[in-house]
């Protein structure tokens, strides 16, 4: 990357401006893949955050950014799309030094896909019904009725630190394309791009429209969503913390949308192409060294290919590079954090003492140059049975369970023996049986021969406790609206408002003085 800082010291953003903490404390942002400090960041307070929700207040209620008709703002969408390649250069090098992302994929996915949403969202506002007129009914009477959808107010968004620009973008793009005002919370791990895309956002849109405030998620978070001046909130993260975001939202019965955890089945029929269905089910697992809520860390393989399969993951997953993000030809990148490999670390020995076989990895490795890192091998067990804690509970991390099943349906119902429900996978060469199975598995998204196929035109999100709402597509906009109805009369003379004899009577209400 031709991209280089110094230590810098980024400030919350507020109203169009940087501003310091009130405390004027900061914070530490390592990198994952050295351990060398990367930047001090504005560490906020409740205060902080009551500074930016007046400013986004501020710019909603003035108007000009809510009342902007929907081609002006299509218009500013897709300059924001433009701003974001510009920059690209700059953003790329933020979140791979601090998320650990590797630069191949952040260039070639991420930068792509944040430009495309607003795009897409651009899209979609142009045609969007804002206004919708309804038939006039035959009961209870004659009227004229319009659906209005408005904007919803302040949007609140607190996000992740695996994805931190993409996921910051789910939220932001629809948000502004309905006209709300929006104050994002990043993870304190990766505050640095979701701050810099503000800057750049701010550089098209009124002041206050987009406010960051960064810190530790149990005092600006909270703040955040207990906030009176916020409408809604926008949640990406662990399903433990989308439970209190929602307890949080519930004071000021806030309109709350959560993308949670998963453990997401990938099925392998006994028809595979395995020359896709290998390297694809390890690009489902792996990508990011696994830190990605949609990975497909369980592995069902049928009894007659299994051996097959277990000799040909092992082969691929085994040739692959672990190394400084900022390389090019590094494969796979860090994971975020002493206390996140801890964890993985931990989930791996648990497997080990439930009976599983360590086919793979399955501990830290040392990188040559990134001695201070947080490497782990990518990790495969086998032997694995559904009822396993790594089979259960979200790892976040490049752990694979690969489990043996006889029949099928024996495989959708060990797949959907999960509290989680956000993604799953069929591999097969027959699209119509895949099709049948994708109708029986519980999830939000299934992808049939591929992984990780997010489109901007399609709704993201989970069935069961994966989350409540989508992002992306159409259905996102709905969730930064709020609903009117406005109903005129077509009954013109009393007399042609029967109703009003509920209250007064056949004979009497007919408004004579």
């Amino acid at each position: 990357m031709a991209v280089e800082i110094g230590v810098q010291t980024f400030y919350h953003f507020i109203n169009g401006k940087w501003e310091p903490s009130v405390n004027g404390e900061t914070f530490d942002v390592l990198n994952p893949a050295t351990g060398e400090l990367v930047a001090r960041v504005a560490k906020g307070t409740a205060e902080d955050v009551d500074r930016a929700v007046k400013a986004a207040r501020d710019a909603y209620d003035q108007g000009d950014w809510k009342n902007m008709k929907p081609g002006d703002r299509a218009n500013v969408l897709n300059l924001i799309a433009y701003q974001i390649t510009e920059h690209a250069e700059e953003l790329i090098f933020l979140e791979a030094v601090s998320s650990g992302g590797t630069v191949r994929r952040i260039k070639s996915n991420d930068i792509l896909q944040m430009a495309d949403l607003f795009q897409t969202m651009a899209k979609f506002i142009v045609e969007y019904p804002f206004s919708e007129a309804l038939p006039v009914p035959s009961f209870p009477g004659p009227a004229q009725s319009f659906i209005w959808r408005e904007p919803i107010g302040v949007c609140a968004a607190v996000t992740p630190w695996n994805l931190p620009m993409v996921i910051a973008t789910w939220k932001i793009a629809p948000a502004l394309a309905m006209g709300n005002t929006i104050v994002l919370k990043p993870a304190s791990y990766t505050p640095l791009s979701t701050l810099k895309l503000a800057e750049i956002i701010s550089n098209v849109v009124p002041p206050g429209v987009i406010n960051v405030v960064s810190g530790p998620g149990d005092e600006v978070g909270e703040a955040l969503v207990t906030h009176p001046q916020v409408d809604k909130v926008a949640f990406t993260g662990s399903t433990e913390v989308g439970r209190r975001i929602m307890l949080f939202a519930s004071g000021t019965v806030k309109k709350t949308t959560l993308e949670l955890g998963g453990k997401s089945p990938n099925i392998l029929l006994e028809d595979a192409d395995l020359e896709l269905a290998l390297p694809g089910s390890l690009f489902g697992v792996f990508l990011h060294s696994g830190q990605l809520c949609e990975s497909g860390t369980r592995l069902f393989v049928p009894d007659k290919i299994y051996e097959k399969v277990v000799e040909g993951l092992v082969a691929l997953a085994g040739k692959l590079k672990l190394g400084n993000p900022l390389d090019p030809s590094t494969d796979v990148g860090p994971v975020i954090s002493k206390k996140q490999k801890e964890t993985i670390l931990s989930y791996i020995e648990a497997g080990k003492k439930e009976g599983a076989t360590l086919a793979l990895g399955g501990k830290e490795v040392q990188v040559r140059g990134c001695e201070k890192g947080h490497f782990i091998a990518p990790t495969i067990f086998t032997n694995v049975t559904n009822d396993m804690k790594i089979a259960q509970e979200e790892i976040f991390g490049p752990v694979l369970s690969v489990i043996r099943y006889s029949h099928l349906e024996e495989a959708i119902r060990m797949a959907n023996d999960t509290i989680y429900g956000l993604a799953a996978g069929v591999w097969t060469r027959d699209v119509n049986q895949a099709y049948e199975v994708a109708r029986k598995l519980q999830a939000g998204v299934v992808w049939i021969n591929d992984w990780h196929m997010l489109r901007s035109d399609a709704p993201f999100g989970g069935y069961k406790q994966s989350g409540i709402g989508r992002e992306m597509g159409k259905d996102s906009l709905d969730a930064y609206t709020q609903v009117k109805h406005v109903y005129t009369s077509m009954a013109s003379e009393l007399d042609r408002r029967p109703w009003y004899g509920i209250l007064f009577g056949e004979n009497e209400g007919r408004g004579e003085a």
